[in-house]
């Protein structure tokens, strides 16, 4: 068993304001109607645990659970870290949210995220799992914004 890390950053202006956009990320259903291979989150106070269909990594595959404490300052920022009482589980996701109002109108948003998983594979298979996991969350990403996009009615870039 070795741990597999995975490292998103992203930002990006949206048209609509800082209220709308809050909203959506703030919707535990919304996110995982718009985020591909999230079956659901459910929500307990200020634990989310987000359920994710299985995914196939270098012959074996995993279906995550992993469940995250979220720490939201209105309007501005979204933490969220694993949460300490779950250490059974083999995901960990921790980053930020935050969102600020653009110069120019809207809203800039920006992301960073570390995923961590256990995975039953030898730590000599590191940069192919970690290669496959950063395309997947790149793949999340994207298809998420894009949706995102489309739930504000504003168009791709």
């Amino acid at each position: 068993m070795a741990t597999f890390h995975a490292r998103d950053r992203s930002s990006a202006v949206l048209q609509s304001g800082r209220a709308e956009v809050w909203e959506v990320l703030t919707d535990a259903a919304l996110i995982a109607r718009m985020t591909p291979y999230v079956t659901r989150i459910d929500v307990e106070g200020d634990r989310w645990t987000w359920r994710m269909a299985t995914l196939p990594v270098l012959g074996t595959s995993v279906a995550p659970t992993f469940t995250e404490v979220m720490d939201l300052e209105p309007m501005s920022r979204i933490r969220f870290t694993h949460d300490p009482d779950r250490p059974d589980e083999m995901t960990s996701v921790m980053g930020t949210y935050e969102l600020a109002d653009h110069d120019g109108g809207g809203t800039s948003v920006s992301i960073d995220l570390q995923i961590a998983c256990d995975l039953p594979l030898p730590g000599l298979a590191r940069p192919a799992v970690e290669r496959v996991m950063a395309g997947v969350v790149k793949h999340m990403g994207a298809v998420f914004s894009r949706n995102l996009l489309q739930h504000l009615g504003e168009e791709a870039a």
